[in-house]
């Protein structure tokens, strides 16, 4: 077996070799100050999808932001059953240990786990051929009914609809968490709802009293 690295490995460490000269040395006293431990104020909730890197949308520094990502940028309703919880325990840490002060949901345009959740491709698939993606995005079944009956299970209209709502369904579900209702109520954190549109790079923000995404100022 060779010692080389693969050609995907290889990039990366091409690409680490970069930071440590222009992301790392050059911002030794920030690096710094992080080994003492993260003080982030906000958390970013986000989809896996490779396109979208909150960090780069947002141009933070390392620090800056606390950030989960998954299949659809989903968060579940809070339930106290056993089980393997990710994002619920990232979203206590993150509120109740951080204290992080703004959550924001992030969603974006061309996202492939809302249109199955749209289309329902994936169900019925057995585990490992999209059965474990067919349970997570089931998660949007109840946003997608007001999507199908207006814009149908096809096209963009219908898409980017379904790519809203997610972002919608998952601020619903935040708030069925104690600790955040309680801490919004409160004004001690607050939520934001966000999508990224890959075709233009326009970030959207929702408006809450009128649930329209509209262009960030």
């Amino acid at each position: 077996m060779s010692d080389a690295p693969s050609p995907q490995l290889a990039r990366l460490l091409a690409g680490y070799r970069r930071f440590r000269k222009t992301g790392w040395t050059p911002h030794r006293d920030r690096w710094t100050a992080l080994r003492e431990g993260q003080q982030p104020e906000i958390m970013v909730i986000a989809c896996s999808d490779s396109r979208v890197d909150p960090a780069q949308i947002f141009d933070v520094d390392p620090g800056e932001i606390f950030v989960v990502r998954n299949v659809a940028a989903m968060v579940p309703p809070f339930e106290t059953s056993p089980g393997h919880h990710g994002v619920s325990a990232a979203l206590e840490f993150a509120v109740q240990v951080l204290g992080v002060r703004e959550i924001v949901v992030l969603g974006h345009g061309l996202c492939g786990g809302c249109k199955a959740a749209l289309t329902r491709e994936l169900q019925g698939a057995e585990r490992g051929a999209g059965g474990f993606i067919a349970d997570w995005i089931a998660l949007l079944d109840e946003a997608r009914e007001p999507v199908v009956a207006a814009h149908g299970t096809h096209g963009h209209a219908a898409e980017r609809a379904m790519e809203l709502a997610g972002v919608k369904a998952s601020l619903k579900n935040l708030r069925s968490f104690p600790c955040i209702r309680d801490k919004e109520r409160d004004a001690e954190l607050r939520l934001t709802g966000a999508f990224f549109a890959i075709s233009d790079g326009i970030l959207h923000v929702l408006d809450e009293s009128d649930g329209e995404f509209r262009p960030a100022a």
